[in-house]
């Protein structure tokens, strides 16, 4: 009763907390939002330089995939891999691309004449995307998307490091950028400038900044950049020439910067003519007269040069003392996209002007804005060939030019005020629904000890044929199972939940065994024998005369029709599966009124044994994270086939620890298909349909919403991936007295805060190397599995593909990133 209570409690408490939790950040993101196109030494944009080599690139519009093209040395290159990317950064000798949706991120190094087929790929992960990319003199950095926290890879041999110098607590960022040896970065909570690196450079950096909230940051070789919360344009570091001499200007007077060596620059939101100081005075050095004339829609600099996008034809141009024909700054470039391409909906701030052809597709490249800027939009900025950035930076109006209009953001807080009101009610309505429903639903989640009692009762007092008369039964000695089940089955006599048609022509293939026979083999179902609990009935261990090993579950002798449903379905379910990763069936017996079915022996028992029950032998097989991400990954791979290859596709509905059996070379098998539905033909098919599962691993939104999805499997299968990870117990208590606590609630804060290491299972040798990677591709994984909504869950094909990879890096290949250099043919 306290499990159900546990659940119900847990539940609300988490749709007040997400519900919350979103109008957070949707106020935060409105009011602290600007521009993501800034670009500096080492910022994301969509062009980049490499410095030192003097390579230019940019992402491709009108192309059917946003590729990359490079200028190097008066010749144009094409990139491999041809595919679709968001962002470039660049460095010395070297820049870097993120794919369309943060899931890949690749590295070219400029110095080799082939560069642009020789590749580096040093992340994927369609679980965790990453984005805001920074790349410096000696390292590479993003933020992963979902979460704000950093990770970096060291140049040299690009294997990732763990930032011992970022300062503790710090580790959720808003956005970063790198300069010469030291990175910074906006933190999320406070807006305050944290910076690290080598030389002390970086702790200089972030002294000087001191208690500043920030909007942007760009970072140059030894100096940073950024634009304040109020507007105002500042420059901390060194100041050898000059470079942080800011011109005095009014608030929001800068957009976009971009830093070099000795000197910064930026453009003019008005017009998006270029701005620079710096370079000892010599200005004229940085930036001529002519490129002044010119509108830009973002830069980017190296040391000693800048490059621009042009607003009217998106081509790019450079110029400065560093650039090496200074005679010629135009490069010969295709077009550029001044945006990354995306498919949702811009509703902020409008699309930029012919985003459908620069993407090549039904994707948009959305307009950057500011809230509660005192400037006023012209009709003319509305479309046309030709936008400016200080267009790009306003919202969308249809007020008169005469009627000056100062928007300020109170739309923010009344839809705050709202949207709380609401999930105000939402949890209200929730709570009383509970209060009426759970008389009834709690008689339906547990069996009591009273309930088991009378049944037994009622079952002594039938008739029973003499074939049962000779068979001691053990059903009502049996020990509770491992966890409460949850069955909600409705209308069963009616055929409803009944979607596997029992006939024996599905089962011909199996064999068919006596009631003699199988007493014979388990010495009259002793206990001795009993190795555990099914969906519908005791199993016990068994030898056939031709001395095969095999389990036998037994039903209980008094049938229901949830039992007799649960009989029919897993006879008529594995007499149509065949996997290496799903327990077999060898065959059945239906005599009088005793049903059994006899599966393949598991000699390793089930993984709930292996990693909870201290009693169990060979648990040191488990103690290894190797052997851990394999069990996950063969366990997916039979769920995997069951909701995709399986015909029709099958949703298991009590995926647990518990039905996950190890055979005699420890290769992992999903078994009891008791609670098994055939499931919606699409991935993206649901049906309704009452909740059945065990507690801790039943999916929230199947048991509230009665809508059952593949992704209530994943969820499952998330909590199981968490068991594997911590040691603990679905549901388990921490402190003896205190209240049961699911292994979900007490994982899930220190993965997304980034410290998976504080709730490894201490029975488990802590990871290195690339097995610590390995580890946290499975915590991220578990954490994607077990979210609230089914749709943001991955698919179990997904999960598979993540499981293989921290397998491979765990054996000591390159898993998500590559370790040296290889050429595309």
């Amino acid at each position: 009763m306290k499990n159900t209570n546990y659940v119900s409690r847990f539940q609300m408490v988490s749709l007040l907390v997400s519900c919350y939790v979103e109008i957070l950040f949707l106020v935060i993101f409105t009011v602290f939002s600007l521009p993501t196109y800034v670009s500096g030494f080492g910022s994301s944009s969509t062009i980049a330089v490499s410095y030192g080599s003097n390579t230019v690139c940019g992402i491709l519009a009108g192309k059917s995939s946003q590729g990359i093209q490079c200028f190097q040395g008066g010749e144009l290159f094409s990139i491999r891999p041809n595919m679709s990317y968001e962002a470039l950064a660049g460095g010395k000798n070297m820049f870097c691309g993120l794919t369309s949706g943060g899931i890949d991120l690749f590295c070219w190094d400029t110095r080799f004449s082939d560069f642009s087929t020789r590749v580096r790929q040093i992340y994927h992960n369609p679980i965790s995307p990453l984005t805001d990319l920074t790349v410096g003199t000696d390292r590479v950095c993003a933020l992963q998307a979902r979460t704000s926290i950093i990770q970096c890879w060291e140049r040299a041999r690009f294997s990732p490091q763990q930032l011992f110098l970022q300062p503790e607590g710090k580790i959720s960022f808003q956005s970063i950028t790198s300069g010469d040896g030291f990175s910074c970065g906006i933190v999320d909570d406070d807006k305050s400038v944290s910076c690290w690196g080598e030389n002390g450079i970086g702790d200089f950096i972030e002294a000087e900044f001191d208690s500043m909230s920030m909007l942007t940051l760009v970072a140059g070789k030894s100096h940073v950049c950024g634009i304040t919360v109020t507007g105002i344009l500042v420059c901390k570091g060194k100041n050898d020439s000059g470079q942080l001499d800011v011109p005095s200007e009014t608030p929001f007077y800068y957009s976009d910067l971009a830093l070099g060596g000795t000197y910064s620059c930026a453009l003019l939101r008005s017009n998006g003519s270029v701005a620079c100081w710096g370079n000892a005075g010599n200005v004229s050095a940085i930036v001529d007269q002519e490129i002044q004339t010119l509108s830009f829609e973002s830069i980017v600099s190296g040391t000693d040069f800048t490059c621009g996008l042009r607003s009217d034809d998106l081509t790019l141009l450079c110029w400065g003392p560093g650039w090496s024909d200074k005679s010629n700054t135009s490069l010969g470039l295709s077009t550029m996209i001044p945006g990354p391409c995306v498919r949702d909906p811009c509703q902020d701030c409008g699309t930029f002007p012919n985003s459908a052809s620069l993407c090549s597709g039904e994707a948009n490249i959305c307009r950057s804005c500011v809230v509660d800027l005192p400037f006023q939009r012209k009709s003319s900025d509305v479309s046309g060939p030709a936008i400016s950035p200080a267009s790009l930076s306003l919202p969308v109006s249809s007020t008169p030019q005469h009627e000056k209009k100062v928007y300020r953001p109170f739309w923010v807080y009344e839809t705050f005020g709202m949207v709380g009101f609401l999930c105000g009610l939402v949890a209200l309505g929730y709570f009383l629904y509970l209060r009426i429903s759970r008389p009834s639903d709690e008689k339906l989640l547990v069996v009591t000890k009273k309930e088991l009692r009378s049944t037994a009762s009622k079952c002594s007092n039938g008739s029973q044929n003499a074939d049962t008369a000779i068979i001691a039964s053990t059903a009502s000695s049996a020990p509770q199972s491992r966890s409460s089940s949850i069955t909600q089955f409705s209308s069963l006599a009616s055929g409803r939940e009944r979607n596997w048609e029992f006939s024996l022509k599905h089962v011909d293939k199996a064999e068919v065994f006596s009631l003699s026979e199988l007493a014979l083999a388990t010495r009259n179902f002793s206990l001795e024998n009993k190795i555990g609990r099914g969906s519908f009935g005791t199993v016990y261990k068994g030898k056939l005369p031709d001395g095969r090993e095999v389990a036998v579950k037994r039903e209980v002798i008094c049938r229901t029709k949830d039992r007799e449903y649960a009989f029919e379905s897993e006879l008529t379910l594995l007499s149509r599966v065949h996997h290496k990763h799903l327990v077999g069936l060898v065959g059945f017996c239906e005599e009088n009124s005793e049903r059994l079915l006899v599966y393949e022996f598991m000699a390793n028992g089930a993984l709930h044994d292996m990693l909870h029950n201290t009693q169990t032998n060979n648990t040191s097989r488990l103690n290894s994270w190797k052997m851990r991400i394999k069990v996950a990954l063969d366990a997916a791979r039979g769920i995997e086939y069951l909701h995709n290859y399986a015909v029709p596709p099958i949703i298991h509905r009590d995926i647990k620890t518990s039905n996950i059996l190890l055979d005699t070379k420890w290769v992992g098998r999903v078994s009891d298909f008791g609670l098994s539905l055939k499931g919606p033909e699409t991935e993206e098919g649901s049906m309704s349909i009452k909740a059945a599962g065990t507690v801790g691993y039943i999916d929230p939104e199947y048991y509230v919403l009665k809508v059952l999805t593949t992704k209530s499997d994943v969820y499952g299968f998330g909590v199981v991936l968490l068991e594997l990870l911590t040691g603990k117990k679905a549901v388990f208590k921490e402190i003896e007295g205190n209240g049961p606590t699911g292994v979900v609630e007490y994982a899930g804060p220190f993965i997304v805060g980034g410290e998976v290491w504080k709730v490894l299972d201490k029975r488990v040798e802590q990871p290195v190397m690339n097995e610590s990677e390995a580890v946290e591709l499975l915590a991220y994984t578990a954490m994607m599995c077990v979210n609230l909504e089914g749709k943001e869950r991955p698919t179990m094909s997904d999960v598979v593909s993540n499981l293989e990879r921290a397998l491979a890096l765990c054996k000591g290949s390159s898993g998500t990133f590559s370790p040296n250099f290889y050429s595309f043919n």
